[in-house]
């Protein structure tokens, strides 16, 4: 049976889904995009700021679920502007050891939800 996961210390959802879902010992999170969890605004101020805010934030549901960073799985990175893959790359790094790393992708996009210039989506694992 699934279990939703919501926590306050991330942003609410801004449509019909959850922050993640738990499942078989799986979690899936939902994309998260730089949004302060307090005021649920998107937050810029470049994109190491923004990436910052966005792995916080997935952090801060991978502990509702009971999970940390060395759970995970897979990542998918989606940027406004693929130029950023460095910048992200030095701060999405400082969440894992590189010998446990989980699988990822990165991708350029047209546009993001609200204009964002980054969003993340994990999949974690027990």
């Amino acid at each position: 049976m699934k279990q939703i996961i919501l926590t306050d210390k991330a942003p609410m959802p801004i449509g019909a889904y959850s922050q993640a879902v738990k499942h078989n010992g799986q979690l899936f999170i939902s994309g998260q995009l730089a949004i302060d969890p307090a005021t649920n605004k998107l937050v810029f101020g470049g994109i190491e700021k923004e990436a910052t805010l966005v792995m916080e934030n997935i952090g801060n549901i991978l502990s509702a679920a009971g999970m940390t960073y060395e759970n995970v799985l897979y990542a998918t990175i989606l940027l406004r502007d693929i130029n950023d893959f460095e910048k992200v790359n030095a701060v999405y790094s400082q969440y894992f050891k590189k010998e446990t790393a989980p699988a990822r992708v990165a991708y350029q996009i047209a546009c993001l939800p609200k204009n964002a210039n980054i969003e993340i989506t994990m999949v974690a694992g027990e």
